[in-house]
């Protein structure tokens, strides 16, 4: 009886210490929202296209790097962040047509909407290409997602 009772409460303890490394690995960067859906009439105008964005958040305390990190959609279109580095608290907005790059928005450079109003996957990834976030909508609905 001992014995069962020492080892229930060494497996509580293996629980609760792997509970808190899950919570630990988790990234402090992350999807805030999306907008999938363009205001207005989906046309292939630079302000039309701008109208789709996503906002990266940096939820931890430092700052970090996001060089070499992706965003993708389920049709593998790819953005690459260039040399860039999130604040401690900050957002950055990926909009998906064409800009100039600032430390608040960042812009992929395309000329057609990236994003399916009807449903899609988004997908963030380290520079070595780990998932670090994720967020999916497979209806219109609001035009946007918040992840």
């Amino acid at each position: 009886m001992l014995f069962r009772n020492v080892l229930a409460s060494v497996g509580c303890a293996a629980l609760v210490l792997t509970s808190a490394v899950s919570a630990e690995a988790a990234s402090p960067i992350q999807f805030g929202r999306i907008q999938y859906n363009s205001p207005g009439t989906d046309y292939a105008t630079n302000t039309s296209v701008n109208g789709e964005y996503v906002v990266i958040k940096n939820l931890g305390t430092t700052s970090r790097s996001l060089t070499g990190w992706t965003v993708r959609d389920a049709q593998n279109h790819v953005y690459k962040f260039g040399t860039f580095t999130l604040g401690a608290g900050k957002s950055v907005v990926l909009r998906t047509g064409k800009g100039t790059n600032t430390s608040v928005t960042r812009y992929w450079g395309l000329g057609w909407h990236v994003w399916n109003n009807t449903g899609d996957k988004a997908y963030l990834r380290n520079a070595a290409g780990s998932g670090m976030d994720y967020c999916a909508w497979t209806t219109n609905g609001l035009g946007y997602k918040s992840c």
